[in-house]
């Protein structure tokens, strides 16, 4: 990627943001297939108990998944920054003690989830016909947790110097491997849940094995060598900075397995129908997704470089470009779900279930891509605790309570537990504008 494409300081925002942006939703696109593809096949040619335990296993490894990218943007943003402050010598010991810190991380999860499988799968009172497979599934995710983590960690160091096609290269060939794998293992080895879990551990092996080889052909733009590979002062600070968000999300994601909870005990059919919309959820939160990504980085520069009227306008781009996706986003979940839920499964119970979820769902698709632009702005400041403090308002004072409310009550539906996400998404935007009024008073363009 050549120097200019890579500096956002300077030329126009939305030209550069959206071709940085575009391979960064690409990647995500097909990360999200992963697990899209995975209750797919196994909805089409395996067992509803089989496609129960994909659902809420998936949940656990959303979990994990969505943790380390937070705590990767710590990488990021400390990356961009030091190009935007021309001290690129500082990245390679950076690159170097993340490694050494991200394995760290990965031994810790491997015990965790390869041990406590099962305790995991009751905790999320799994359906007791799916406890078995649910178990399994997450047993072996864990199995090949360190593939996932290094995965996560090589995007962000990418990201993180204006690279956002390489990521999208990586996951392609891993998103080829994963469709392969689930039709030989689930509709041809008929493995179910298993050969799903199997099929997703062997798909990021590869992409991380080919994301190695792009990453060692970079050594024109990064110096690492052997003695960077210690834990430093350099990936202490990128920890620091991801730190916050990884317990933000931690316990955002921590809400969603408790919302999964609550739906499995209305039933299989339901916690079918949940698992299905969840799917649906991912791709459509996965816009403003890549733009609090692709913030981090344009922000982060240009605070380094000085520019802070530049960031400011970075962030309300961001929000233009979300909200004009994110109408038509909503219109076709809210008023056509159906015919998304019916792409996974051919059992009408669970097609409904599905579709009464996304309907009360459906105005996050909007309002997300406010919130996740604030965010990113706020990332690239390295105001990581408020994005903590701010996430942990929205699930402990709006999103866990309502949601359980809504479904202890006699007349629960997932229409009404899907509400809990949008009403707290606004609670969330409401006390982000306040932190950036407060933020920039006094502070002259």
């Amino acid at each position: 990627m050549s120097n200019s494409k890579a500096d956002f300081t300077q030329g126009s925002i939305l030209g550069k943001l959206i071709p940085f942006m575009m391979p960064i939703l690409g990647a995500l696109v097909l990360q999200a297939a992963y697990g899209a593809v995975d209750l797919l096949v196994v909805g089409r040619f395996g067992s509803t108990e089989g496609l129960s335990a994909v659902s809420t296993g998936s949940q656990v490894l959303n979990l994990v998944t969505f943790v380390i990218t937070q705590f990767a943007m710590g990488i990021t943003v400390l990356i961009a920054r030091y190009i935007g402050e021309k001290r690129k010598e500082g990245i390679g010991p950076l690159i170097g003690g993340s490694v050494v810190a991200y394995a760290i991380i990965s031994a810790l999860l491997f015990v965790l989830m390869v041990t406590c499988a099962r305790p995991i799968a009751i905790l999320m009172q799994a359906p007791k016909e799916a406890v078995t497979l649910t178990a399994t599934y997450v047993r072996i995710c864990g199995g090949g947790i360190f593939f996932i983590v290094s995965y996560n960690l090589l995007a962000a160091i990418f990201r993180g110097l204006g690279d956002s096609k390489s990521p999208l290269m990586f996951v392609a060939v891993a998103c080829v491997v994963n469709i392969a794998g689930d039709l030989i293992l689930v509709a041809g080895l008929h493995m179910d849940a298993a050969g799903a879990a199997i099929a997703t551990v062997v798909a990021q092996a590869v992409s991380v094995m080919f994301a190695l080889v792009l990453l060692f052909r970079r050594q024109d733009d990064i110096r690492i060598t052997r003695k960077d590979f210690h834990l430093n002062p350099h990936c202490f600070r990128a920890l620091r900075i991801g730190l916050p968000l990884a317990l933000q999300e931690c316990l955002t994601q921590g809400s969603f397995l408790a919302l999964c909870a609550f739906v499995n005990c209305l039933g299989l059919n339901a916690s079918s129908g949940y698992g299905v919309a969840c799917k649906i959820v991912n791709f459509a939160m996965l816009i403003p997704s890549s733009l609090m990504q692709s913030m981090a980085s344009f922000v982060s520069q240009n605070v380094g470089a000085g520019n802070e009227k530049r960031a400011k306008k970075t962030m309300f781009t961001g929000m233009g470009v979300g909200l004009c996706i994110g109408v038509f986003v909503f219109a076709f979940v809210m008023f056509k779900g159906n015919l998304l839920t019916g792409i996974f499964t051919k059992d009408a119970v669970v097609v409904q279930n599905g579709f009464d979820y996304l309907r009360g769902f459906a105005l996050e698709t909007i309002v997300t891509a406010v919130l996740f632009s604030m965010i990113g702005y706020f990332n690239g400041h390295d105001k990581t605790v408020w994005v903590m403090v701010q996430g942990l308002m929205q699930t402990l004072l709006v999103r866990l309570p309502l949601a359980y409310y809504m479904s202890i009550q006699p007349d629960a539906s997932l229409t009404k537990i899907g509400l809990a996400a949008p009403v707290a998404t606004i609670f969330g935007i409401l006390i982000n504008a306040l932190y950036y009024r407060k933020m920039n008073s006094g502070v002259s363009d």
